[in-house]
């Protein structure tokens, strides 16, 4: 049991030095004024890296809504296929309503799968999208998961885009504030740590094992 001991000792130390050589993150703040136009003239800015295998999106909205109508909504796309995209919408106080929707082209198109018109998202929490190539898409929208498992194919984040008016001629969607919006992506099997859960299950049946044959030989 020593041996055991100083080993999961040791790996705990020396984790938190070690780094998953996949690992990505970036941060961007988004202004109030890229949310004050409409779904046809947002431009599709390009991220500097590529986001897939496993990742998380966090918003954390601290827009102040000009607009009773207005939204703060966000498109991440796939890096392969443009027209591919999942969409995140914020309305504005007092209703807060959220909706997520995903275009897959050649399927269904763009389909709304969770729409909530009162208290979807709260200013106070963080919205949160994770996605790995096996589970696929699960949201969280700072209070309860909405959305779990959603099969939405490969996904590797390459751009996003961001609107917030429905009408050309709609008043401005937001006045102040900003959003902050988080991208972190890596590929788990790049981590040895991962593999350590594995490693102390072999290690206490070889262990227990032992001890075992050498009850045996003492009795004998």
């Amino acid at each position: 049991m020593l041996v055991l001991a100083v080993a999961v000792t040791f790996t705990h130390a020396h984790a938190q030095d070690q780094k998953n050589p996949s690992l990505l993150i970036d941060t961007l703040e988004v202004p109030p004024e890229e949310f004050n136009r409409i779904a046809r003239d947002m431009p599709v800015t390009q991220l500097e890296r590529v986001h897939e295998i496993s990742w998380q999106v966090t918003l954390d909205n601290d827009l102040i809504y000009e607009n009773p109508n207005g939204n703060a909504v966000m498109r991440v796309y796939d890096n392969t296929v443009p027209e591919k995209f999942i969409e995140v919408g914020m309305g504005s106080q007092p209703d807060r309503k959220f909706w997520l929707a995903v275009q897959i082209p050649g399927e269904e198109g763009y389909v709304v799968v969770h729409s909530n018109l009162e208290r979807g998202w709260s200013p106070s929490t963080r919205t949160i999208l994770s996605y790995t190539d096996r589970a696929g898409l699960t949201v969280n929208n700072g209070e309860r998961i909405v959305v779990s498992n959603l099969d939405v194919g490969v996904f590797a984040i390459g751009s996003y885009s961001t609107y917030g008016m429905e009408g050309s001629t709609d008043p401005p969607a937001i006045n102040s504030g900003v959003m902050t919006v988080e991208f972190l992506s890596g590929d788990p099997s790049q981590n040895v740590f991962a593999l350590f859960p594995y490693i102390i299950t072999a290690a206490v049946g070889a262990l227990v094992g032992g001890l075992f044959l050498t009850k045996r030989r003492a009795q004998a």
